[in-house]
């Protein structure tokens, strides 16, 4: 189900940073997906419904070229992607099988996806950044996918940098990496994101007036007064 677009709006003014605060205060503490960096600085903040691929261990008589034009293949995959989504691909963490390249990548481009997450690489490196496609992984490696893994589905559950990711759930991602958001979870944080940013907002102009940290971060009674007067007079 596409997001609305207020929702997009709302988590694009929210960093990973502070979504993951939020986030541990409701319990969760393993939703950073490990080892997902930015193929280039400068990306945009991204939010999308995460579409989950899955590779698992490369097997000799499944992981062939042939593969590619099979039913279930990454080809395949790309094709059911829904415009806007966020692409997260479970590569097992592997460096040396570059899981999509150019021209894959451009095809999500013509088809509205998002991005690309994965803990895995990518291949055709200048390829991939001339396509424009907002990629977070590994790094880059020159072999294919079935030099060391075998593609398997798409949307069903995955763990993608150590993390289960869900069809649907919500990915957020920026300079610092990607973070999710279970999909039952997502108007709670939805309502408290905003305040939480604009609470730091505050506190980091308190920072920059020379106000010491010991009961500004985290607030005292005393600071909450302050900070209420300050939103009451906006």
């Amino acid at each position: 189900m596409t997001l609305d677009p207020k929702i997009i709006e709302t988590l694009k003014g929210v960093s990973t940073a502070t979504l993951t605060t939020i986030l541990l205060k409701k319990g969760l503490r393993n939703v950073w997906l490990r080892g997902s960096q930015p193929i280039r600085q400068g990306q945009p903040r991204l939010v999308g419904r995460a579409f989950t691929l899955r590779f698992v261990p490369a097997r000799e008589d499944l992981a062939t070229p042939a593969s590619w034009g099979a039913p279930i293949s990454t080809r395949a995959a790309i094709e059911a992607m829904p415009e806007g989504c966020i692409a997260v691909a479970d590569a097992m963490g592997v460096t040396d099988a570059g899981i999509f390249g150019d021209i894959l990548c451009n095809r999500m481009v013509q088809r509205g996806v998002a991005a690309l997450i994965t803990d895995g690489v990518v291949r055709d490196a200048a390829g991939v950044l001339s396509t424009g496609l907002p990629v977070w992984c590994r790094g880059v490696a020159a072999p294919p996918s079935v030099a060391g893994l075998t593609f398997v589905g798409w949307q069903e559950p995955i763990a993608c940098g150590g993390v289960a990711v869900y069809p649907d759930d919500v990915i957020v991602v920026d300079d610092d990496g990607a973070v999710l958001i279970p999909a039952a979870l997502l108007d709670e944080v939805l309502a408290e994101a905003p305040e939480q940013e604009r609470m730091e907002g505050w506190i980091m102009t308190e920072v920059d007036r020379g106000v010491p940290l010991p009961g500004l971060y985290p607030m005292n009674e005393e600071t909450k007064a302050r900070y209420q007067a300050w939103k009451d007079a906006q």
